[in-house]
């Protein structure tokens, strides 16, 4: 199946861990922030797990309170069971319920797969083969003791690898380093398989400091980037291995082979260079920011003067990075051929170097996808800086000259997909579009000139998995009657035939990942309340050819805990409007008591909060909330990214934080009047990031609603967030400017009458603590009384640093404790 696909993702490795929607920040050429590593994701798309609380004297006897334990459940007592709390100790201090997620690769036969196995006893590494006979049979392909440099030395760990083509080396990836969100920095290792020799790649470059790398189709070569640049390294002869610098940055802020910091936070882009599938060529962006303001970010912890680091951050309406696609001519013996162009770019160690003829102006114009189709055609997607149209070009890679083969326009704004499949011969690719008003699969030729739907009707696409052209099915996933929920589907390559794969005895959340010939599936699954699951199965029946992974030790602790119970329901706005939301409830409930109510928000089109999924860390914190007696809520409001129609999604066009947080509140209203066990005057919300905007927005509008709540890192003015994420739902301030200023919680931080815990890590490069800053003075020119905790050089996740996570989330459930106590505590 992978032969017959070109996909935008490069990765070679089949990721199965839970995707959270994970907003990704990095500037390739930017050192991590002096004191901590960058933040690791927050755990969903701008919004995370991780909160912080308030230095109340009292509290400290009521935070003690949370390490008791209880017997759970009036089932349990009957059984004389006991059970063991949940505490702050044991999610985020002792890591009990920690998850390691599963992660493998099938092989080209799809007769087994491969994973990287860690021993927890020694921590080193080896790639195992896991084979489908019966019984299934583990292999190793690569132990540990291959992977010495000297043999006095400790083997090297494997956070990554890819084989070469003919399977008679491997590069791995190790020692890696966090720039931004993710590790994308560390050092590479070729492995002959051969003669067990292992050689470093990157002569003489600083330790963790190479990016991306990855082989040449004929394996002859390894290309990567370092320091703003792209490599060659000849790897024929490992005693004589030449290394290429095939593009010169002039400038710190010009960027070759991978992205600065919006393009990857909003785009999701990291490694940003691909060989062409005859290995003659590399097509590359090159990030240009040299006129975006610097923004400051400022250290005041790790030595005794602060230090500052700069990185180029558009705000909203300011000047955007400039984008271009180069195509590197490796077999060039000079820079002659450069001069052909008249968008050309300097040659690097005699590879001559041109760009493609991408019209428009590169600063008000995104190119967010691009990849090869063939030896000598590129596949590239421009989007406008409304980001309400994008052209599809097909550029040749010999000339530059590119053409428009296909469009797509949205009233509001278009979703750009991670993925391009096309059929094996590359005649037609597949797109996934809105214009019908549900997000549906159209089969495009290459020419542009016939647009096929292949799904039709009153669902969503949510994503497209892979193909069987062999036997003409296209699957996706997609949840017609549960927004919560996924499932894999499929279709005929006519469109015909459409039908669930998943069975409809398996509720919750699904991610399959086909093998080459779409016969089998490793399918990961999971529900609010049951951690994910890994098997093999068979797609023509869904039988189960094995368990991969389990995860027993996670269920067996699960099941001493006393998890309470929850349940999935529909709120009713009126005129038809109906939230999902999700409810937890304490494990003794009585509906003649009255209950405090928390409520978890995010809101913003980024991300679900209302997801039947194992939530992990946050949720079994959720979940521990409610043990100590409140009942813990979410809504998922209009504007939220769920399979719902396009209406519902872009109803909130030009008007974040408006309609969402006026549906947030009509949702409390309704709870408050069908659940009468709630009461309506101890009711708190906490969010983060976007999440932790709409907890303003709630206190802020709707003060006689919300007595209690927590915003972590949010954005109060959106004037100071970035471009393409404001841009793309709000519009330019100029044409927008009372969007943004009814939008902006700021504008009504006068009316706040609860009680405000505002956290912040003042390291964040993602959303500025800048903007609590601002906010705070608004709070004290109105004589405002709230609570603050600045978090000292964390970063958006608010991880870094001993302690740090379990101290948050100690000091908001005091918070919470203190502000809308329950009535009893266990």
């Amino acid at each position: 199946m992978k032969a017959n696909m070109i996909r935008y993702s490069r990765s070679a490795q089949v990721n199965i861990r839970r995707r959270c929607g994970s907003h990704a920040c990095q500037s390739v050429d930017q050192a991590e922030l002096p004191g901590f590593p960058r933040s690791g994701d927050c755990g969903y798309h701008r919004f995370g797990e991780c909160l912080p609380s308030h230095n109340l004297i009292w509290f400290a006897a009521i935070g003690l309170l949370i390490g008791f334990c209880w017997t759970s459940s009036s089932q349990a007592q009957e059984k004389n069971v006991t059970k063991t709390p949940l505490t702050i100790d044991a999610i985020f201090a002792e890591k009990q319920f920690a998850l390691q997620p599963f992660t493998g690769r099938w092989q080209s036969d799809s007769l087994g797969f491969e994973r990287i196995r860690h021993d927890p006893t020694t921590g080193q590494s080896s790639i195992v083969r896991i084979g489908l006979a019966n019984p299934p049979r583990e292999e190793v392909l690569v132990p540990s003791d291959w992977l010495k440099p000297t043999p006095s030395d400790a083997p090297i760990s494997i956070d990554n690898y890819e084989w070469s083509s003919d399977r008679k080396r491997i590069l791995i990836f190790s020692n890696t380093k966090r720039v931004w969100r993710f590790n994308t920095r560390g050092d590479y290792w070729v492995l002959d398989v051969l003669s067990k020799r292992l050689f470093k790649i990157g002569g003489s470059a600083p330790e963790s400091s190479l990016m991306f790398a990855k082989f040449s189709p004929d394996s002859q070569h390894v290309a990567y980037v370092h320091q703003r640049d792209i490599y060659l390294q000849d790897i024929q002869n490992l005693d004589d291995s030449s290394i290429k610098q095939l593009t010169h940055s002039d400038a710190e802020t010009k960027i070759n082979g991978t992205f600065d910091w919006v393009y990857e936070e909003e785009f999701g882009l990291r490694d940003g260079f691909r060989f062409s599938s005859d290995g003659k060529r590399i097509a590359f962006w090159e990030m240009d920011g040299s006129k975006i303001e610097l923004f400051p970010l400022v250290d005041n912890t790790s030595t005794l003067y602060p230090k500052i680091q700069t990185i180029p951050y558009p705000k909203v309406g300011t000047i955007n990075p400039s984008a271009r696609i180069g195509v590197i001519e490796l077999d060039s013996a000079d820079s002659a051929d450069s001069a052909d162009s008249a968008d050309s770019a300097d040659s690097a160690d005699g590879a001559a170097i041109h760009g493609m003829k991408i019209p428009g102006d590169s600063r008000e114009n995104y190119l967010p996808r691009m990849d090869w189709v063939d030896a000598t055609h590129i596949a590239i997607q421009q989007l406008n800086r409304a980001q309400n149209w994008v052209q599809f070009y097909i550029a040749d890679a010999n000339s530059g000259d590119a053409n428009v083969i296909f469009e797509d326009k949205d009233a509001a704004w278009i979703d750009m997909s991670d993925e391009l499949f096309w059929l094996k011969d590359r005649s037609r690719f597949l797109w996934l579009s809105e214009r019908d008003g549900w997000r549906h699969i159209y089969l495009v030729s290459r020419g542009g000139g016939n647009v096929q739907a292949l799904t039709q009707g009153a669902f969503d696409v949510m994503d497209i998995a892979g193909i069987d052209e062999a036997l003409g099915w296209i699957y996706f996933y997609a949840s017609p009657n549960n927004a919560s929920q996924k499932y894999l589907h499929r279709v005929r390559l006519d469109g015909s035939n459409l039908d669930q794969v998943t069975p409809k005895s398996l509720p919750g959340t699904h991610v399959y990942v086909l093998s080459p010939d779409a016969k089998r599936a490793l399918v990961t699954s999971s529900r609010f309340d049951s951690p994910p699951l890994t098997q093999v199965i068979r797609l023509t029946d869904h039988g189960s050819e094995m368990e991969v992974d389990s995860n027993d030790g996670l269920r067996d602790k699960l099941t001493k805990s006393s998890i309470p119970r929850h349940e999935f329901f529909r709120v009713k706005l009126g005129d038809g409007v109906e939230l999902d939301a999700w409810s937890i409830q304490p494990p003794h409930f009585d509906s003649s008591k009255k209950y405090p109510l928390i409520v978890f928000v995010y809101g913003e089109p980024a991300g679900q909060t209302v997801l039947d999924r194992w939530g992990g860390e946050r949720a079994l914190w959720h979940q521990m909330l409610a043990q100590l007696g409140y009942v813990v809520m979410s809504f998922d409001n209009r504007g939220t990214p769920a399979p719902r129609g396009r209406a519902w999604r872009k109803s909130i066009f030009r008007q974040i934080g408006i309609l969402a947080s006026a549906d947030q509140a009509a949702a409390l209203q309704s709870v408050l009047v069908s659940h009468p066990y709630l009461d309506k005057q101890r009711v708190g919300i906490w969010g983060w990031s976007g999440g932790g905007s709409m907890t303003l927005n709630a206190l802020f509008r709707y003060p006689e609603l919300y007595k209690s709540g927590v915003s972590v890192a949010p954005v109060p003015n959106q004037l100071y967030y970035d471009t393409i994420y404001q841009e793309r739902y709000m519009g330019l301030p100029a044409d927008n400017a009372d969007g943004y200023r009814l939008g902006s919680p700021i504008s009504f931080a006068h009316q706040l009458k609860g009680d405000l815990l505002l956290i912040h890590g003042t390291g964040d490069d993602n959303c500025h603590y800048q903007t609590s800053e601002l906010l705070i003075n608004e709070l004290i020119k109105h004589n405002k009384r709230f609570s603050m905790f600045a978090y000292p050089n964390r970063s958006h996740a608010i991880s870094e640093g001993e302690n740090t996570t379990r101290h948050m989330f100690q000091m908001i459930t005091d918070h919470f404790l203190r502000t809308i106590p329950p009535e009893e505590l266990p």
